[in-house]
């Protein structure tokens, strides 16, 4: 009996040219044809209970009938196959189910494809360009509206119980309202769970911003198991702070520092960018909240004659600023980084900047859903300095901290 090897030299001996065994007639898609029309004539086999040809079939009810031809698509192009059919009807191959016509594997690449923020034309050009495969616009929506159930069931998932840290930011996306394109704000909720992992609890948006429509988003999250937070971190959110503390009483809502420094930087000339944050940095970087106050009073000293407005913005929201002095560096760190929000929001940038605008709330929900679920793969580690952070978290909020 020939080995592997010499099978394998025996099929490729003929073939001159790289095309003659990948090529579109080459070696590679003949031999695909011939292995599932054989397995096909396999489970036919099984699926009758006798051989071709065999005595045992007489009057067993049921025979082999013929065949059908069948054009299925995947990484090998488009392959047109020979599938065998019995009289009943009832056989159905589970290496090509009916109805199926796209390999398995064939639909993630789709999927994958879409994840990344191609567009429809894009992914269609793709496949034709790189497996000679014709796909239709509507095949397209229709492999990613699976996606659908998928974006419902992770919207509504259960949550951990406690979560030290959340972080609650917007995103700005266009998408189609009422014959309009208009920038919708989505607001995304990321949790530090207990382990220190980093997850994105939910994504939600609304017409209008607010204590009605924030009460609305924590109620969600207690109805899905989060009984408590230590610290929320907010980007000055409008009616956030009422509702949190209408749900979760004993939070601490902090404002982002990076956020307020970015907000700060608005009102200052690119010339002067360095020295000011140079200067911002002595207040939220302060041991202790009244030398950041002193710090403060310094910056205004300096910079208000020419920048009235940095100091303003400081003075207005410092009540939700000085919680931070309360902490251990470890925590402060935790709290005061902004990678994690970012970076995510760094990716959905990536997968919206090709598209004009989304047809609607759910299109635009099931792309950024996939791009979620690509950056979360790469949240494997907790974040820089959770030990130390959790050590403090568990003496300062004694007796809230779950049982590891």
């Amino acid at each position: 009996m020939a080995s592997v090897d010499e099978l394998l030299d025996a099929l490729i001996k003929d073939c001159k040219k790289p095309e003659d065994i990948v090529g579109e007639n080459g070696l590679l898609k003949q031999l695909t044809k011939r292995v599932l029309e054989r397995a096909m004539q396999v489970e036919m086999t099984d699926h009758l209970g006798y051989e071709k040809h065999s005595p045992d079939g007489n009057n067993s009810g049921n025979s082999r009938n013929g065949t059908y031809k069948k054009t299925v698509k995947g990484e090998f192009g488009t392959l047109e196959v020979t599938v065998p059919r019995d009289r009943n009807g009832s056989f159905d191959p589970l290496i090509l189910p009916k109805g199926q016509s796209r390999f398995t594997g064939f639909d993630d690449k789709i999927i994958s494809m879409y994840a990344r923020g191609m567009t429809t034309r894009d992914i269609q050009s793709h496949l034709q360009e790189m497996y000679g495969v014709e796909v239709s616009p509507a095949l397209v929506s229709q492999v990613t509206d699976a996606i659908a159930d998928e974006v419902k069931q992770w919207q509504n998932r259960p949550l951990d119980e406690v979560y030290p840290i959340v972080y609650l930011d917007a995103i700005r996306v266009r998408v189609r309202h009422n014959g309009h394109v208009i920038n919708k704000a989505v607001y995304l909720g990321i949790g530090i769970t207990a382990e220190g992992m980093k997850e994105i609890l939910g994504m939600w948006t609304a017409e209008n911003e607010g204590a009605k429509f924030w009460l609305q988003v924590v109620t969600e999250l207690r109805n899905r198991g989060v009984k408590d937070i230590f610290i929320a971190c907010v980007d000055g959110l409008k009616g956030f702070p009422e509702a949190i503390e209408a749900v979760f009483p004993s939070t601490q809502v902090q404002l982002c520092i990076v956020h307020m420094v970015r907000h700060s930087m608005n009102y200052v000339s690119r010339k002067r960018w360095k020295e000011v944050a140079e200067d911002l940095k002595t207040i939220y970087q302060a041991p202790t909240a009244q030398q950041a106050e002193m710090n403060l009073e310094a910056f205004e000293a300096k910079w208000d004659p020419t920048y009235p407005s940095v100091s303003k913005a400081w003075r207005r929201n410092w009540d939700n600023i000085i919680p931070f002095f309360s902490y251990a560096p470890e925590i402060r760190r935790a709290i005061y980084t902004t990678n994690t929000i970012e970076s995510l929001n760094m990716s959905v940038r990536k997968v919206t900047k090709n598209r004009g605008s989304f047809p609607n709330d759910e299109a635009m929900f099931k792309l950024l859903y996939l791009a979620f679920r690509n950056v979360s793969k790469t949240w494997c580690r907790a974040i820089p300095g959770w030990r130390l952070a959790l050590n403090q978290f568990s003496i300062i909020y004694e007796g809230r901290m779950p049982v590891m």
